[in-house]
């Protein structure tokens, strides 16, 4: 509970110019699959830990995983 109220706060924070109902969305999905976010998180820093930049690694991992994100969105 305590954690999912601080991984709100930080969500809201990064997607402030987004509108509500779109940030709603996305907190929502990753409130409710934090297992694999977590998993993205990991690769992307994998990836940065050998040299590469964090826009090219988000952008590399989101497009291995673009069709479970579009699923979790549709949702």
């Amino acid at each position: 509970m305590f954690k999912e109220f601080f991984i709100r706060k930080i969500m809201k924070k990064q997607l402030a110019g987004m509108p509500e109902s779109e940030q709603e969305k996305i907190i929502q999905v990753v409130s409710d699959n934090p297992e694999f976010f977590q998993k993205i998180a990991l690769e992307i820093k994998a990836r940065m830990d050998k040299g590469e930049d964090q826009m090219a690694a988000t952008q590399a991992v989101m497009q291995n995983y673009r069709t479970e994100l579009q699923g979790m969105m549709k949702k």
